[in-house]
């Protein structure tokens, strides 16, 4: 679905994505692990067109989209929901989602039926409808930003850090909330920092250090790694390792 070859970006004189070649198959959970700065949210940005490539190519479905605009990356499918969430604060629930579908604006009636869906999805949504956005919960708003993605019918979800700021019993729930999407035929490319949850749910991962990918494979081998296990998963693979032992 997704092939991206030898990409390098670059800010300025500073270069941070060093020849990354990596592929999603229609349908994949594929997690992105690595350290603060190793280029991660600069490899979404990048395929979502909010930062030009210095060189390589970016491929959705066999059409190469290295250098559209990030309207035409969204109408082809790719919706990117940003690390902090970025709602908009002074709007309402409902509104915030109606402007998730403005590439789809002639559509009215359609997206009054996808507002529905979302609430299916998040009732808690629903019951804040009509409230500002700003005064949501961390955990109202990555609702939000998942819903509000949603309502550009995306093919694919580039997820930047879902679970930042959340606490531990609604990080469960929002990841459980991109298996259901993924069930429902919604291709994901996990940005994570909970590591070891993300290799739980995600069919294959990356590991990107310093710009570079250094490991791929299957989710279930990487997350038995020693190099995974010794720099991401840490005290918490430990504990859980110990647990079910």
């Amino acid at each position: 679905m997704l092939q991206i070859t030898n990409l390098d970006t670059r800010y300025g004189p500073i270069q941070v994505l060093k020849r990354v070649s990596l592929h999603i198959e229609d349908g994949e959970i594929v997690c992105l692990i690595g350290a603060n700065g190793a280029g991660k949210t600069t490899l979404l940005q990048t395929i979502s067109a909010l930062v030009t490539p210095a060189s390589g190519s970016i491929t959705l479905n066999g059409q190469d989209i290295t250098k559209a605009d990030p309207v035409r990356i969204v109408k082809m499918g790719i919706c990117q929901v940003p690390e902090g969430r970025q709602v908009f604060a002074p709007m309402s629930v409902r509104d915030n989602l109606i402007l998730g579908a403005y590439s789809r604006k002639k559509e009215k009636s359609h997206i009054e039926l996808d507002v529905e869906e979302v609430f299916d999805l998040f009732p808690r949504l629903r019951e804040r409808s009509s409230q500002m956005a700003g005064t949501l919960s961390g955990g109202e708003q990555q609702m939000l930003a998942i819903g509000r993605a949603m309502m550009a019918r995306p093919k694919m979800l580039l997820l930047d850090e879902p679970s930042l700021g959340l606490a531990p019993r609604l990080v469960d729930g929002i990841l459980a909330t991109i298996v259901e999407l993924n069930k429902r035929g919604v291709t994901i490319l996990l940005v994570e920092q909970n590591a070891r949850k993300a290799l739980e749910i995600s069919h294959r991962g990356y590991v990107l250090e310093t710009g570079r990918i250094v490991l791929q494979g299957p989710a279930s081998e990487l997350s038995q790694d020693s190099e995974v296990k010794r720099a991401y998963l840490g005290k918490d693979y430990k504990e859980v390792s110990e647990r079910s032992t």
